[in-house]
């Protein structure tokens, strides 16, 4: 009977030690920039270095995505303010949450983020729309003051990166179960574009224009990171994967007649919010349905720059939402460009229930948009 009370004992010391460690214990972290970063788990305060991480942050807290955030970049508001407001409409206190900085790493407010002391602070790895691992002075002023700061990444490679970077907020959130939830279900539907394209020899070249109508000369498109990613992953080659050095550059349109691609897709940077302001800009996302979505595409593609390719003359032309890049939904415009690239191969691949999915399971807000488009045959 001692022996059984001493088992029992040794068993209850070792559940409460489990416990505590999970209620308060500190933890070390690797981040994406390779730094070990040692917190107390799991996190009740939170500074967002780039505003649009609370979708992703909503996929861990489901109920309530702004809880825990008391500190916030300014360009969620600024880049994709229909997605803004929805989460504004759904949670009101958003607007309660002060801001640390406008829409770049030269805005952060070191000050009020010393003020605020949050239990962790979440920059970018090489991030243009907040500090990065790059911002030595930022990052030395708050370990400093004892402010932990993690780096993760969803936007320079956004596949590799996606899980890694999901997996560090889960830890030190708590939210470890919610995680492991959401990624089974990222690789589940990653793996079925992947698994089909390891034997394709036949990768379309796909020419992808950045934030169409921004600029005013022909054209931006992506490199290698963020988006040119998921090209390389559908099964088919970006066109200028090795020919822009970082994440975008340009090219002119002689250059474009002269190596014609064979599939464009343009990235969307407005929406309904901008139709009226930035009439040039693709529109998809929240609030956009498909009819604007397509006359936005078809308004954008009668540009001399663009009309004389032999993609959009046989209906190859596609818009997808901007803001894939820089978020877990990167999984949905995998699936997307994969169907576009090799659509008998994917004949039987919905990447709009996937979307359907990702909303109603794992988001705290509801799907209230279309967020790809095609345009017909000219």
């Amino acid at each position: 009977m001692n022996r059984f009370i001493l088992i029992l004992k040794t068993f209850l010391f070792a559940l409460l030690a489990s416990t505590h460690a999970v209620a308060g214990d500190k933890v070390s972290i690797q981040d994406l920039a390779g730094r070990t970063v040692t917190l107390k788990t799991p996190v009740q305060t939170m500074i967002l270095g780039e505003g649009r991480y609370l979708p992703t942050i909503g996929i861990l807290d489901r109920d309530n995505p702004i809880h825990r955030i008391v500190g916030l970049m300014g360009e969620f508001q600024k880049y994709d303010p229909a997605t803004y407001q929805q989460y504004l409409k759904y949670f009101p206190g958003l607007t309660d949450i002060p801001s640390i900085g406008a829409t770049g790493s030269a805005s952060f407010n070191v000050e009020t983020s010393l003020t605020i002391r949050p239990d962790v602070t979440i920059f970018g790895l090489g991030s243009g729309h907040g500090p990065n691992d790059k911002s030595k002075t930022v990052l030395a002023q708050l370990e400093k003051a004892g402010i932990p700061v993690i780096i993760l990444d969803f936007r320079i490679d956004p596949l590799v990166n996606t899980p890694k970077s999901l997996s560090i907020l889960g830890k030190i959130m708590g939210r470890e179960k919610e995680a492991a939830e959401f990624l089974a279900f990222y690789h589940k539907e990653l793996e079925k574009v992947r698994s089909r394209i390891t034997d394709v020899k036949n990768k379309p070249s796909v020419f992808m224009e950045s934030r169409v109508g921004l600029m005013p000369q022909c054209c931006e498109v992506i490199g290698r990171a963020m988006m040119g990613r998921f090209i390389e992953w559908a099964g088919g080659q970006n066109a200028y994967g090795n020919k822009i050095p970082g994440t975008h550059g340009t090219v002119d349109r002689e250059h474009l007649l002269v190596h014609q691609p064979e599939i464009y897709i343009g990235t969307a940077i407005g929406n309904v919010l901008t139709e009226n302001r930035f009439p040039k800009f693709l529109s998809l996302g929240v609030g956009t349905n498909e009819e604007a979505a397509k006359a936005s595409l078809v308004k954008s593609l009668d540009r001399q720059e663009l009309n004389q390719l032999r993609a959009i003359r046989q209906g190859k032309a596609h818009a997808i939402w901007h803001h894939f890049y820089n978020t877990p939904m990167n999984v949905v415009a995998v699936q997307r460009i994969a169907k576009w690239l090799h659509p008998d191969r994917f004949a039987d691949l919905h990447p709009e229930e996937t979307l359907k999915t990702y909303f109603k399971e794992f988001q705290p807000v509801p799907l209230e948009g279309v967020y790809w488009v095609s345009a017909d045959k000219k």
